[in-house]
């Protein structure tokens, strides 16, 4: 193998005697990525970078790995196959046009003998049985802050939660070799370990400003390359955006209501654990479209929003800050205007 190697070589006694042994006899290998800095000569293209894969709109160049192996015979193409995450379904190999390879600077292309594509599907809900974040809203024009939904990613005091509380110090974690951080989150009436915050700002004359914090609850668990996904139809009048990059997804070719928001490489495309620092902020400038914009019935607040291919909670439109109440205008009845001119007329 190249690029890659399997975690175990499994039993290759049959092979004894032989010039070579195998590097894996597993009939099920579980294969893992190199870590960069690996020697050339255990190098492919696009290969080595310790198994961690950025997202297509991040990072293009850092969103696909490759290894390649050599296998002795093959009577049939492999199956079952698991890419080894929770939440992430494969189907069965299928077959496809050949891959085709360009050499000697593009004058020549090879290709290869059989291509098959795997398609892996996530789902959130095969990820996990409860939600992993929540939305709290807030406005210039309302002196209410929504808060997440009670109990949008468990409850305290539910059979496996595990919360700290903001005066109590995190216990210190030790964790085996490999194994992922444990669920500790703050101790809260939402816990949940990401809170997006959605504030409207400001309004000027032609645009409306708003801020949006991501803050990780989470004690034990940092978010590297984290990114948010949101749904608003004014985002097609994006104007500016200060502190992350945006980027449009137009998946139904000119609605254009979604994007996605990441970090800056080296000053906020990590996410730390609670605490000082377990937050990352931006502001954004939109230009209020006429005929549609409004801040009447909840208007300026998202429709969905997604954290790292997680829905949030968002809270009840019900709830939303609404706009104040017009000052009441006093109209008198005509029982009030017949009592009013009798006492003229008395007067008089």
């Amino acid at each position: 193998m190249r690029g890659a190697e399997a975690t175990e070589q499994g039993n290759c006694s049959e092979y004894f005697g032989k010039s070579q042994l195998p590097h894996s006899c597993e009939r099920e290998p579980v294969i893992v990525d190199l870590l960069p800095g690996t020697p050339y000569n255990m190098q492919v293209q696009n290969c080595c970078k310790a198994g961690v894969l950025s997202s297509f709109s991040q990072d293009p160049g850092n969103s696909m790995a490759a290894f390649q192996m050599n296998i002795g015979t093959i009577e049939t193409m492999p199956y079952d196959f698991k890419i080894g995450l929770s939440g992430y379904t494969c189907g069965n190999a299928t077959k496809v046009p050949p891959t085709k390879f360009v050499s000697d600077n593009g004058r020549r292309q090879t290709q290869a003998l059989g291509t098959w594509n795997i398609t892996c599907t996530y789902s959130p809900f095969l990820a996990s049985s409860a939600p992993k974040c929540c939305v709290s809203l807030s406005a210039f024009y309302s002196k209410n802050i929504v808060p997440c939904p009670t109990c949008s990613c468990g409850c305290r005091g539910d059979p496996g939660s595990n919360c700290v509380r903001r005066d109590q110090p995190p216990p210190v974690l030790q964790l085996p070799r490999n194994a992922q951080s444990l669920p500790m989150v703050q101790c809260s009436q939402h816990m949940c370990p990401i809170r997006v915050h959605w504030h409207v700002k400001l309004s000027y004359k032609q645009y409306w400003r708003v801020k949006i914090t991501i803050n990780n609850l989470n004690v034990a668990k940092n978010y590297s390359q984290w990114n948010l996904v949101v749904l608003h139809p004014n985002l097609q009048s994006l104007t500016q955006v200060f502190s992350f990059y945006y980027k449009p997804l137009n998946q139904y070719g000119s609605i254009n209501d979604s994007g996605v928001f990441y970090g800056i490489e080296h000053y906020n495309d990590m996410l730390l654990q609670s605490g000082d620092g377990g937050n990352v902020q931006t502001e954004m400038l939109l230009h209020k479209d006429p005929g549609i914009f409004t801040f009447k019935e909840g208007w300026a607040f998202p429709r969905r929003v997604i954290f790292n291919g997680d829905e949030c909670v968002m809270p009840s439109p019900y709830d939303y800050p609404a706009l104040p109440n017009r000052g009441r205008v006093f109209r008198p009845s005509m029982l009030c205007l017949v009592i009013f001119m009798l006492l003229l007329a008395s007067i008089l």
